[in-house]
């Protein structure tokens, strides 16, 4: 199973794009989305280093917060 993580695009070189999400930062494949390339400042979803699609600021801060919820419970699962 693969995870698709939301990311920043804060640096577009060519088909590649610098992005930036939850203190980390990654170079994501632009190809699969040439048709309709994303700017800097919009969010894309990555997965295994390719960028699958454009999406919204609002899912992919929804997205975070889920994230940060299943880390809370993982940590809390540890310390039992």
């Amino acid at each position: 199973m693969c995870l698709s993580v939301p990311m920043k695009i804060e640096e577009i070189d060519g088909l590649k794009a610098r992005c930036s999400a939850m203190g980390e930062e990654r170079w994501a494949d632009l190809m699969l989305l040439q048709s309709d390339l994303p700017i800097v400042g919009e969010y894309i979803l990555i997965s295994l280093g390719f960028a699958q699609s454009v999406v919204s600021e609002h899912d992919a801060l929804q997205a975070y917060e889920m994230f940060d919820e299943i880390l809370q419970a993982l940590e809390g699962q540890s310390q039992d």
